[in-house]
């Protein structure tokens, strides 16, 4: 853990390439057993987002996902920050960047303004999106990636804009916050000049041969068959999908499952 820096400085967003990334869970409201999370990214400086959704969350298992996800973004990596959970804090994600030559830094402990850009996406692009659900089979592992590779990745990058703080200032108790022109992470990318000539023509096409209405139906249609999916666990457990749920650990649920006289 020593070996990764505490990034104490603010990004410099005029540099493309530097990634900050997060787990969101979806463990309903209850933490017991295995469940799906998401992984999380954004690019500071464009906003460009992808999600990849895993089992569990073990070291390897966040590792390749997050393979898949520099896969599939239209820029080159230069730098990677989370937070200090052991998912990411580790050996086989400290040599990889090692390896690919990428910085790679860690946030205060217990300091979520420190992670900004990923919390905002983790709320906007996730939870917004999956609500507070549990997730914990293959079949809705599957609806939500196919989501998170296609449809929601699409809409959201290239049709949603985003603004960008361009300066703040103390004045007396308060911050005055200055904010440019939204644009959508593609014009972004497009606009910055640190892409190459090649992945202009790419985005410019994939732009073309895209229609928003169409996407949300798409989203919207893939919503409702992971709700399904959801139900069909047939679950004594009702829940409301977009209210947040506080998680139970592992003892308190097994001395609910005590204090009921539910089958142990």
């Amino acid at each position: 853990k020593r070996k990764i820096p505490i990034r104490l400085t603010e990004w410099d967003t005029s540099k493309t390439g530097y990634v900050e990334m997060d787990l969101v869970v979806h463990c309903g409201s209850s933490t017991f057993g295995e469940y799906i999370n998401t992984l999380s990214t954004t690019e500071v400086s464009s906003g460009w987002w992808e999600g990849e959704a895993i089992m569990g969350k073990s070291q390897q298992s966040t590792f390749q996902a997050l393979k898949q996800i520099r896969e599939r973004t239209p820029f080159d990596w230069k730098g990677l920050d989370s937070d200090n959970g052991s998912e990411f804090v580790n050996d086989i994600l400290y040599k990889y960047c090692h390896r690919e030559k990428l910085e790679f830094t860690r946030s205060r402990p217990s300091r979520k303004n420190d992670n900004a850009y990923i919390e905002q996406k983790n709320w906007t692009h996730v939870r917004k999106i999956l609500g507070y659900l549990r997730y914990d089979t293959l079949a809705e592992l599957s609806i939500t990636n196919d989501l998170y590779c296609g449809d929601l990745r699409l809409y959201k990058n290239f049709f949603q804009p985003v603004m960008k703080l361009v300066s703040k200032e103390r004045i007396g108790g308060s911050v005055k916050r200055k904010y440019d022109t939204p644009k959508t992470p593609y014009q972004r990318l497009m606009d910055s000049g640190q892409i190459s000539e090649q992945t202009r023509k790419q985005l410019g096409m994939v732009y073309l041969s895209l229609n928003p209405a169409q996407l949300k139906r798409s989203i919207d249609t893939k919503l409702d068959k992971l709700y399904q999916a959801y139900e069909k666990k047939g679950r004594s457990e009702q829940a409301e999908p977009m209210k947040k749920q506080v998680p139970r650990t592992v003892t308190n649920y097994m001395i609910e499952r005590s204090l009921v006289g539910l089958p142990t």
